[in-house]
């Protein structure tokens, strides 16, 4: 798909994908780490939204998502703009409109109060959470009770912008550990092989990020997480 393409060049103009010594919030340390932190214009906004919301429609039509999910929801902080951005793009670039929310990391005990904002849950309403990446699956288990406590709602599945094809807590990967935990099925954009594939030996703005020396490393990150 020509998109995926096009993201993982994005990534890295907007300066999201970086290649070098990283930590993982699960303390990996990693030579490569996606940021959606890095974003900053309105421009690489409105652009991230359509990829995500492009991956959206693909899946939709694929039967993988329910058409009818009741709303997009941001995990606070990375994924509120997700959330916010991809709600735009379905709209303006692909004619969906879908309601969207995102919880406060403190409830507010002022005017209309409560931890959640946007769309209200209500019971029986299915949920796309809307995320970055997934490295050991940390963020959605701290997510899932948050959603419970508002309603008895489903998530439906998870999109994230890539997938690091890593193992969870155990053997597993964390997107098959999440799967067989919560049956949520998890999305991507791009995994890190595509991204491997397409930048390994290509310039991109006269500079090849992913050369002999990048890729082994990479290789060998994966072989020692790698699902």
């Amino acid at each position: 798909m020509e998109y995926k393409k096009e993201f993982i060049e994005f990534m890295v103009r907007s300066g999201a994908l970086a290649f070098g010594d990283f930590t993982t919030k699960s303390g990996r340390k990693t030579p490569y780490f996606v940021n959606t932190g890095n974003y900053k214009t309105g421009g690489q906004m409105r652009l991230l939204g359509h990829y995500y919301a492009a991956c959206i429609m693909d899946h939709i039509k694929a039967g993988k998502i329910n058409a009818g999910f009741s709303a997009l929801f941001g995990p606070a902080y990375k994924g509120i703009p997700l959330a916010v951005t991809t709600a735009i793009a379905l709209s303006a670039d692909f004619d969906k409109d879908v309601n969207f929310c995102f919880n406060r990391k403190e409830s507010k005990d002022h005017g209309e109060g409560g931890s959640m904002v946007g769309y209200s849950l209500k019971d029986g309403d299915t949920i796309l959470m809307v995320e970055d990446v997934i490295t050991a699956g940390t963020a959605v288990r701290e997510t899932l009770p948050i959603l419970k406590s508002q309603a008895d709602v489903t998530v439906c599945g998870l999109m994230i912008s890539v997938d690091r094809m890593e193992k969870g807590k155990g053997d597993r990967t964390a997107i098959q550990e999440i799967r067989e935990e919560f049956g949520i099925e998890t999305i991507s954009i791009v995994t890190i092989q595509e991204v491997i594939n397409e930048l390994y030996q290509k310039e991109i703005d006269g500079k090849i990020l992913i050369d002999d020396q990048m890729r082994e490393r990479m290789e060998n990150y994966l072989r020692q997480y790698g699902g």
